[in-house]
């Protein structure tokens, strides 16, 4: 490893700066913009998949430069490279709001792990995400989804669809994967909101500080009485063995849980948005389900609610498609505008449920490759199958123009959907 490289891995400041890109006297545009629709790429970000090259700089919002990746194929391949490194708490590391600045000294479960120390902890986790452990949970998730549908048609119309039903049914999945009690629900989805969605580096602090007392809590229960759930599990074969420390075991269930609801909430919310705006793809669906499972990875594509997922940061040069990234740069690949690639998806502003799209980035790629994917699809899959069959007349109960969207620094999504039917 060179002088650079190495001084990077450990945070430490090179001989020889090489952290800023080489100027330019082309103004570069505010990093991340804010959608004002909920599918749409904002307008900024079209102009930048539309301009020649694989990167261009932006501007973050403390004024540091960065790189954004606008193409699905130099996407994939840094994703895969070695050479850029995921370590959040690093300065070097691109954070896009005053709420990520804030965590960098917080750990961030192996998400924010390099290899090799990234392996093993990913390892821990894995078994409860397998394709097969996967399918065998379709019955369990199948019957929160109905449930939650029958609560939703008791409760009668209208309805925010996010409250009643897009984030019960997730927690409620996550939870019982885990061994978390669903009791606690109310508490974990507003930490996890205030901690995804905080302006303020000292809100996301105190989020995070109220979901780690409470796992921990949870970490000491499972030790002097386990129980079933993943969280049991790493209790007793990895933290009673130590192989894991407990601030680890901590950060990597905050990880788990935070991430294993939000995410699926916001997509539910979204497609449900997406299909209603779309009536010729929802009634193509609705007339043949089996093409469910791929109208789902067509609306992860199309929506790609991760947008600010994939931060990195160059520990050493990197020359790609005739542009170098110095070591040091902060690359942050978007989601959104790489799965908008037409050189890769035809017509990539068109959603369309008959699409092929199942090469989309929309869960990362690479190592860092989201765990809880297989999860997800199912969910999706059973939620809108369920959801448009025993409501075939649901309907938003407001224009979509004045659903107020989150903004760029965090998932995408909506905290209120109103339906009816």
């Amino acid at each position: 490893m060179n002088e650079t490289a190495a001084s990077f891995r450990t945070g430490q400041t090179p001989s020889t700066p090489t952290s800023t890109p080489t100027p330019t006297s082309a103004p570069t545009p505010a990093f991340p913009s804010n959608r004002t629709c909920p599918y749409r790429l904002p307008e900024d970000y079209t102009r930048l998949r539309d301009e020649p090259g694989s990167l261009h700089r932006v501007t973050l919002y403390d004024g540091r430069p960065a790189w954004v990746v606008t193409k699905h194929d130099a996407a994939r391949r840094l994703l895969a490279d070695p050479r850029l490194s995921s370590d959040r708490a690093h300065a070097a590391f691109p954070s896009t709001s005053p709420r990520l600045r804030a965590l960098r000294d917080r750990p961030a479960g192996f998400i924010s792990l390099d290899p090799p120390e990234h392996g093993p902890r990913r390892r821990m986790t894995i078994s409860e995400f397998t394709v097969r452990r996967i399918k065998d949970m379709r019955p369990d998730v199948e019957r929160i989804v109905h449930g939650a549908i029958d609560d939703l048609l008791a409760a009668g119309p209208p309805a925010d669809l996010v409250s009643r039903f897009a984030l019960p049914v997730p927690s409620m999945v996550i939870c019982r994967l885990l061994g978390v009690p669903y009791a606690d629900h109310d508490f974990f989805q507003d930490a996890s909101r205030q901690l995804l969605q905080s302006t303020e580096g000292a809100d996301a602090r105190a989020a995070r500080d109220r979901l780690e007392r409470y796992l921990d809590g949870l970490v000491g229960a499972v030790g002097a009485k386990p129980g079933p759930g993943l969280l049991s599990t790493l209790v007793s074969e990895q933290l009673a063995t130590g192989a894991i420390k407990r601030e680890e075991l901590v950060s990597t269930a905050i990880l788990l849980l935070v991430a294993g609801h939000e995410t699926t909430a916001s997509m539910t919310s979204l497609s449900v948005i997406t299909l209603l705006e779309h009536p010729d793809q929802h009634a193509a669906l609705r007339a043949d389900p089996t093409l469910v499972p791929g109208a789902v990875e067509e609306l992860l594509r199309y929506l790609a609610i991760a947008d600010i997922a994939g931060g990195r940061f160059a520990t050493a040069d990197i020359e790609i498609d005739g542009q170098l990234i110095r070591a040091g740069d902060g690359v942050i690949v978007t989601n959104s505008i790489a799965n908008r690639d037409g050189s890769v998806f035809e017509d990539p502003d068109t959603f369309d449920v008959h699409r092929s799209a199942r090469h989309h980035i929309a869960f990362g790629y690479g190592v860092h490759q989201c765990l809880g994917q297989n999860l997800a699809r199912l969910e999706l899959e059973v939620i809108l199958t369920a959801l448009f069959e025993r409501i075939p007349t649901l309907r938003l109960a407001v224009p979509v123009e004045r659903l107020t969207l989150r903004p760029g620094t965090t998932i995408q999504g909506v905290n209120e959907l109103p339906v009816t039917w």
